[in-house]
């Protein structure tokens, strides 16, 4: 820790934080409680809305820590991941004279002189900080991701209130061991607060994607950047939403394009965008017509061992032959231990939902009839009654993002209702798949940008 950095993890700023949270959520929680002691019925809903309103109005890692929870399969009542789930990271955004005394301590006192143009008024407002435009000296146009102030410290707080909830779930119920994925969390948030890393992970997907002219990533201006401002170049998209009710053919294009954001890193350098939310992409036109997605944000990205996506592929062809050996060589690549015939049914419960749309080589919706926020929570159920009987299972920590990738982006599909055959893009995905060919390259792509090799 740098005794220059003001921002650095202070002890000042943890206190305050945890008054803040604590009179937030407190109340809440007390009421759960007590309903619960009551036997009251109904209290959840209710409750539930409480809590999510009093995590709305927080800026910093508390928001992105509850929408996290809400995509990880039955940690949460549904009443709770339902109220959570609607939580869309916006806060109050910082004032004007606030940017400039933030931009000033990034860029120095002469910041403005740097940029062509600078608008005060921020574009948008996310959880642990918002995106101002701005233009370049050229005329280049901007986005600007400026941090929000002592976010190391609310994520240690934060965090550190986690762990907190972690260990009075597992007191409650001893179905799912969260360990792991408290470490997984904590990891990756706090990953997100540094905008060095996430422009190499840019840098990254740039270089992987360069050749999917379907997805577009920004451009980062590294002389306009440090590590608490993050500047690249502003791509010009609408809202996917707005093409839902759009032809077939132009939604499919889009869901396509989706696919290959997410599936074609992951095969080829063992990569995922662990953050499938809504506001994270927009749609680009060609010629007037929609083309393709910017992908926009990078902080939460899953750098995974080699070995992880041999299991998945692993995984993918057992349930395709009905191989059992190699289905449960995939488990226990993953880290799963201790596995009995019952555990591994109950696994495949999950494992054929996720794969399910993979697995039929026909023309499909991912789901009928099943509702965005509702995708996965049935079969998330069954998984959870199985485990009562038959469990518990510690849930490998690769596992929290790798999940919330194929949950939210099969929200997505549902979202855009296309029609594709998934079968088929896997299989052109995974062709003539090999281990140490993959290793390889994934070397080779995080050594050119300059982040760490998976341990």
């Amino acid at each position: 820790m740098s005794a220059s950095d003001s921002e650095a993890n202070r002890f000042s700023a943890r206190a305050a934080r945890y008054a803040k949270v604590g009179a937030n959520v407190g109340g809440v929680a007390a009421r759960m409680a007590g309903a619960r002691l009551l036997g009251r019925k109904g209290e959840d809903v209710t409750s539930a809305a409480a809590l999510a309103q009093a995590l709305g109005g927080l800026k910093g890692p508390i928001m992105k820590v509850a929408q996290l929870l809400a995509t990880v399969p039955d940690l949460l009542p549904p009443e709770y991941a339902a109220e959570l789930q609607k939580l869309q990271s916006e806060a109050p955004p910082m004032g004007a004279a606030f940017v400039k005394r933030r931009m000033a301590a990034e860029l120095g006192p002469q910041w403005k002189e740097r940029f062509g143009t600078f608008d005060l008024r921020p574009a948008a407002a996310a959880s642990l900080g918002q995106v101002h435009r701005a233009e370049a000296l050229d005329g280049t146009p901007l986005a600007c991701k400026l941090q929000y102030p002592d976010m190391q410290s609310a994520v240690e707080a934060d965090l550190k209130q986690l762990e907190l909830a972690f260990a009075l779930h597992r007191r409650i119920s001893s179905v799912i061991d969260t360990r792991e994925i408290a470490k997984e969390i904590g990891d990756r948030v706090r990953e997100e607060l540094d905008y060095t890393r996430e422009a190499k992970h840019a840098a990254l997907y740039a270089d992987v994607l360069k050749g999917v002219e379907t997805v577009r990533v920004p451009v980062v201006h590294p002389d306009l950047s440090t590590k608490r401002l993050l500047t690249q170049g502003w791509l010009e998209g609408e809202k996917i939403l707005t093409f839902t009710g759009g032809p077939l053919e132009v939604r499919n294009r889009l869901a396509h394009a989706m696919f290959q954001a997410w599936w074609h890193p992951f095969s080829r350098s063992a990569v995922i965008h662990g953050d499938p939310h809504l506001g994270n992409y927009t749609v680009f036109s060609e010629g007037g017509e929609p083309a393709g997605i910017n992908l926009l944000d990078y902080g939460c990205i899953r750098i995974f061992h080699p070995r992880f996506v041999g299991g998945v592929v692993d995984l993918y062809k057992g349930l395709l032959h009905g191989d059992e050996a190699r289905i449960v060589h995939a488990y226990e690549s993953w880290g799963f231990r201790n596995l009995t015939r019952d555990l591994v049914d109950i696994l495949n419960i999950w494992a054929r939902f996720i794969y399910g749309p993979l697995l039929e080589d026909r023309v499909r919706t991912v789901a009928d009839g099943v509702k965005p926020s509702e995708y996965g929570r049935r079969q998330a159920f069954e998984v959870h009654r199985a485990l009562k009987e038959r469990g518990p299972v510690t849930v490998p920590r690769e596992f929290v993002f790798m999940d919330r990738a194929a949950v939210g982006l099969g929200a997505v599909f549902l979202h855009l209702r296309s029609e594709l055959n998934y079968h088929r893009l896997f299989e052109a995905q995974i062709d003539s798949f090999s281990l140490d060919e993959l290793a390889a390259r994934q070397h080779a792509a995080l050594e050119k940008v300059g982040l760490p090799q998976p341990a």
